[in-house]
C-alpha cells in the first residue's frame, strides 16, 4: 500500500464541478469513448447523488492500448482532475485495472496520485472505510471490462436494472475521463479520437484521427486499401469481444466518438459469431496474442474530408441527434476551446443530445439528418 498524498493546490484552479460540470461536459460534446457512446453530461447531472467515481481502466479487448497509454503518459492530468473531484465532488475515486498491467502501465498514475493499492485478493473493498484515490486491481478476466461486473467485483455492488448512479457510483472509462478533464479544465471540445485498426490487416495501427475520418482512410493507414479487400471481408466497429458491423460504404462511415477500433473480419466467421442485437464476438475466433501491435499513437491522420455523425450513440430511441446550424458552403474552423472552434450542430431540445464541432478546417459540403460533411481547406 501507499500513503495518500496531500491534495494539490491545482484543485483551486478548477470550476465548481457540482454546479457547472455537466454543462461544461455537454458544451464540449463529450461522449463515451467506447461502447455505446452515450453523452457523458447525462451521467454528471446526477452528481448530487454520487459520492464515488469508478475509473474503468480495464481495457479488456486484446492488444488495445488507448487507455493504458493515456494512464501512463497523462498521469499528471488525471492526478489534477482527481484532486479537483475529491475537493469538490466525490469522496472516493477507484481506478480499476488488471493486475498484469500494473508494472508497465499504472505505476506512473499510482506515483502521481499517491493512491492506496488493493491487489485482487483484497477485493471487494470496504467502500465506507476508503477515501481518496484507490487502485483496485482485478485478475485478467475479459468480463471485468463491463461496468456491472466491475462494480460487483470492486465493492460488491449489484446494479441489476439500475444505473450505477442509483448506487452512488459514477463510472467512466479512461479516455472518456481524459476528455472530461480537458472539458472541465480548459473547455476543449472533442474533435479527435484515438483508434486502433486490427483484424485481417497487414499492419495493426494505433492512430489519432479527427472525428468523422472515413473508415477507408483508417484501412489505408493499415496498408489495407478498401479496393484490396477480399470479397468476403466484413468491417466492424468496436473490439473483438464487442463490435457491430459497418453497413455503410467505407468512404461514408466516419469515425464516431465511441469508435475505439475498426476491425477487418471475414463474413463466415462473423456469421458464426453474431449474437443478440447484431453484436459480434470474435474474441476466441481469431488469434490475437501473437500480433505485433503499436503501444502508442504512431501517426495522426489528416483526412481531406470528414463525415461527422449528428448522434454518436447508435440507438436513436435513447439519444437524439444534434441539430445542424451550418449550411452547405459555410467555412468552419477547428479550435482548442468551445469558444474558439466552430460548433456545427446544437443539441436537440428533446431528450439527451450533444453538440457537434468541426474536426477539420474547411467548407461544409453536405448536411443531412444523420451527419455533416466537411472538406478540408486545402481541397475546398
Amino acid at each position: 500500500m501507499t500513503t495518500p498524498r496531500v491534495q494539490s493546490t491545482r484543485a483551486a484552479e478548477w470550476p465548481d464541478i457540482r454546479a457547472q460540470g455537466s454543462d461544461l461536459i455537454r458544451a464540449a460534446g463529450v461522449a463515451g469513448a467506447g461502447g455505446a457512446g452515450f453523452p457523458s453530461y447525462a451521467k454528471w447531472t446526477a452528481l448530487e447523488d454520487v459520492d464515488a467515481l469508478l475509473v474503468n481502466h480495464q481495457e479488456s479487448e486484446p492488444n488495445y492500448r488507448i487507455d493504458k497509454w493515456l494512464g501512463k503518459t497523462k498521469a499528471e492530468t488525471f492526478a489534477a482532475l482527481f484532486d479537483a473531484l475529491l475537493e469538490r465532488a466525490v469522496d472516493l475515486i477507484v481506478v480499476s485495472a488488471k493486475w498484469k498491467d500494473r508494472d508497465e502501465y499504472v505505476r506512473a498514475l499510482e506515483a502521481e496520485t499517491g493512491g492506496t493499492v488493493l491487489p485482487p485478493d483484497e477485493l471487494p473493498l470496504d467502500r465506507d472505510a476508503e477515501s481518496g484515490v484507490v487502485f483496485a486491481y482485478t485478475e485478467n478476466t475479459y468480463q471485468y471490462g463491463m461496468e456491472s461486473v466491475l462494480l460487483k467485483t470492486v465493492d460488491g455492488t449489484v446494479i441489476g436494472n439500475d444505473l450505477p448512479t442509483d448506487h452512488g457510483w459514477l463510472v467512466q472509462n479512461t479516455e472518456t475521463l481524459y476528455n472530461i478533464s480537458r472539458a472541465l479544465s480548459d473547455g476543449d471540445p472533442v474533435t479527435r479520437k484515438y483508434v486502433h485498426v486490427s483484424g485481417d490487416v497487414p499492419r495493426d495501427r494505433f492512430l489519432e484521427v479527427p472525428i468523422g475520418t472515413p473508415a477507408s482512410e483508417l484501412l489505408r493507414a493499415a496498408d489495407c486499401p478498401p479496393e484490396t479487400l477480399p470479397a468476403d471481408a466484413a468491417i466492424a466497429d468496436g473490439g473483438p469481444g464487442w463490435c457491430f458491423p459497418v453497413d455503410a460504404p467505407l468512404d461514408e462511415y466516419g469515425v464516431r466518438k465511441h469508435t475505439n477500433c475498426l476491425l477487418v473480419l471475414d463474413e463466415e466467421t462473423v456469421a458464426e459469431n453474431t449474437y443478440g442485437e447484431g453484436r459480434i464476438d470474435v474474441l476466441e475466433a481469431y488469434e490475437w496474442s501473437d500480433r505485433e501491435v503499436e503501444t502508442e499513437p504512431t501517426a495522426t491522420i489528416e483526412p481531406s474530408r470528414v463525415r461527422i455523425p449528428l448522434a454518436t450513440n447508435p440507438e436513436p430511441d435513447v439519444v437524439e441527434p444534434a441539430v445542424p446550424i451550418v449550411e452547405v458552403g459555410d467555412r468552419v474552423e477547428v479550435g482548442d476551446r468551445v469558444d474558439v472552434g466552430d460548433p456545427i450542430a446544437r443539441p436537440s431540445s428533446d431528450g439527451i443530445s450533444n453538440p457537434q464541432h468541426a474536426s477539420i478546417a474547411g467548407e461544409v459540403t453536405a448536411v443531412s439528418e444523420s451527419g455533416i460533411e466537411i472538406e478540408s481547406r486545402s481541397r475546398a
